[in-house]
């Protein structure tokens, strides 16, 4: 039985891995990398969403979010306090942001509500649906929370590199639903 602190280091040295992973798929990326969120999200027309605007070597969703935001609400997270749970704001393509916690930008005006699909951005995700994020556990709480008020779409969005063998996943971890990278859609039951 691992214990903590060896939970800690190998997600670190995880993390390390998927980062420079992420970090050289996003140097060679093509444009046109949304096209399959795109693709997945026309098919919930309508549907609150919620997206998130990309930071250093995050795949980029907003041209899916753009799309969406035609037909329904769609939000980005914002960042209420340390371990407690993400909060989302209304999003537009044209609507005015402002610096948010750790470089994301967020609405300049709060306008919040409950998405049914999140995009969640990640680090890495393996074939079982499991995800590795920053560390601060905010997806985990926020999808434990939304799933426990209603089904709640959980899509991973990231490069096909980011995919990971194994990880060193805690019961706390919430599974995806599904992973859309720039090249296929990988859906998990439950």
């Amino acid at each position: 039985m691992t214990d903590t602190t060896d939970l800690t280091e190998i997600k670190a040295a995880a993390r390390k891995a998927a980062f420079a992973r992420r970090k050289a798929a996003f140097e060679t990326r093509l444009p046109g990398a949304a096209g399959r969120l795109s693709e997945v999200l026309a098919g919930h027309r309508g549907v609150p969403i919620s997206g998130y605007m990309p930071i250093r070597t995050e795949i980029d969703p907003l041209p899916a979010m753009a799309e969406a935001a035609a037909y329904g609400a769609v939000g980005v997270p914002v960042i209420q306090a340390a371990g407690k749970p993400l909060r989302f704001s209304r999003w537009t393509p044209e609507g005015a942001l402002k610096d948010g916690p750790f470089g994301a930008k967020v609405p300049e005006i709060d306008d919040y509500f409950d998405p049914e699909i999140l995009i969640v951005p990640l680090v890495a995700f393996d074939a079982q649906g499991g995800r590795l994020g920053y560390g601060g556990g905010f997806y985990d709480r926020t999808l434990e929370v939304l799933r426990g008020k209603r089904p709640t779409l959980a899509i991973g969005f990231a490069f096909d590199a980011q995919e990971a063998e194994e990880l060193p996943l805690e019961p706390t971890d919430q599974p995806l639903d599904m992973v859309i990278t720039e090249s296929r859609v990988l859906t998990f039951s439950a």
